[in-house]
């Protein structure tokens, strides 16, 4: 099948390789010339393993193109996705559909003959009917359907999650869009992926609601963690108590600074002022927003607390900058929270993070960055583990001692034993294990 991305951003590049991988003949559009021509040079502009990869060969074999281009990608389509962002509207935190609206009305103008347009974008309820009304009033008599796909990639996982999903979730009532997704997904018949189909807005909301739970859960051990320390238990043997509870489940109970990225925040912010504005709010997820906001400077408060109760004067190292690792997307990351906090309480900041410090230094121009993890901590007075990179999992700690200035170490990923570090004569401040 022929499928046009609109969008050559996180979604559109990693769902339209996919696609790519599959068999299919996929096109790549985007405004921005710069990133077509990189893309077409081979230049990845995003961090996901194995992509580079993916997209190579698949340009190699000419199932996959890139392109400024509209018009013939979008008349020779038999779906057209729509993959652009839909980030966070300044002042009400709404999620800004303005690319969204613009994507539908340059695709109905190129349309020819009946083609299956697919909304990629995590869009609110009842977007997709906008984007319908939209198309049909630029274009009366253009034939298409407007069909919810919600993509639900991990950064750093993506390709094996639009490989081998949990669920594919199409939204459409539509029988010819209906056989049109079936084809599209039909490789994927071998690796059992259900396929389920509901109506527009279900598919719509279900993707937010997704999204506001997972996060619920984070909060939940997060808060569960601040407990543990006030009473003297462990919060990763709780998570792992509760965890093998099948109707809870073991994933996404890992204590640590807050969720981030460019799903998390953008997402339950939405879905919260969309309950707002229809007079059904979720209290639940307006909690898990303002907790997840408030925590990520409460860790650099730890830190202070772990330094003597000031870092006035101090060098404090920080390794791991991007939200999560394998990935360096900085969106939201909590590292910049706790950075600022502790610049604002006067520590003077070096850092280091294996792919992300490019993005970063637009967000962090003020602070220093280091060449590799050990130079980072060389002189510091405090070591403080932000991002649960592997490089970071098995640290010379003899090294690590001998470097730091004093031996404080903030572990805000539990990635270390409380024991052992202590034994090796660490100062050593975990979170959820007094």
């Amino acid at each position: 099948m022929r499928v046009t991305m609109i969008g050559s951003g996180y979604v559109g590049l990693v769902s339209g390789a996919c696609f790519a991988d599959f068999g299919h003949v996929v096109t790549c559009v985007d405004t921005d010339a710069a990133k077509i021509e990189a893309l077409n040079r081979g230049e990845i502009p995003i961090f996901e393993p194995g992509l580079d990869d993916l997209v190579a060969k698949n340009a190699r074999e000419g199932r996959l193109y890139f392109t400024t281009e509209l018009d013939e990608a979008v008349a020779r389509a038999d779906a057209i996705f729509i993959a652009v962002g839909t980030p966070a509207r300044r002042g009400d935190g709404h999620a800004d559909l303005s690319y969204v609206y613009q994507a539908a009305r340059d695709v109905v103008a190129k349309l020819d003959g009946f083609t299956v347009v697919v909304t990629k974008s995590t869009v609110p309820v009842g977007t997709g009917d906008e984007v319908e009304r939209i198309m049909r009033e630029t274009r009366p008599e253009a034939d298409f359907a407007v069909v919810s796909n919600p993509e639900f990639l991990r950064e750093g996982a993506a390709i094996a999650d639009f490989k081998r999903p949990d669920r594919i979730v199409i939204g459409t009532e539509d029988a010819r869009a209906r056989a049109v997704m079936e084809e599209l997904y039909r490789p994927l018949y071998l690796n059992a992926a259900p396929l389920l189909f509901t109506s527009r807005r279900t598919s719509e909301l279900t993707k937010y609601a997704a999204n506001a739970f997972l996060a619920t859960k984070i909060t939940f051990i997060n808060e569960m963690a601040d407990l543990c320390e006030q009473v003297g238990a462990n919060v990763q043997e709780v998570a792992r108590g509760i965890g093998l509870d099948n109707r809870i489940g073991s994933k996404f109970l890992h204590a640590g600074p807050g969720y981030g990225g460019s799903c998390f925040p953008k997402d339950t912010l939405a879905l919260m002022k969309t309950a707002q504005d229809l007079a059904a709010p979720l209290r639940i997820v307006e909690t898990v927003v303002a907790i997840n906001d408030q925590r990520k400077r409460a860790m650099a408060r730890k830190v202070i607390t772990a330094c003597g109760g000031s870092v006035r004067g101090k060098r404090i190292a920080i390794l791991g900058l991007a939200f999560k690792p394998n990935t360096d997307d900085m969106r939201e990351a909590p590292s910049i929270a706790i950075i600022t906090a502790l610049q604002d309480a006067g520590a003077e900041i070096v850092a280091y993070d294996p792919e992300s410090m490019g993005p970063a230094q637009s967000l962090l121009p003020d602070i220093k960055y280091a060449a590799d993890a050990y130079s980072c901590l060389e002189g510091a007075d405090a070591l403080v583990i932000v991002t649960e990179w592997d490089a970071f999992r098995a640290l010379d700690l003899a090294r690590v001692k001998t470097g730091l200035r004093e031996p404080v170490v903030v572990d805000l990923r539990n990635i270390y034993r409380s024991e052992d570090m202590r034994r090796r004569g660490f100062q050593y401040t975990n979170v959820g294990n007094a």
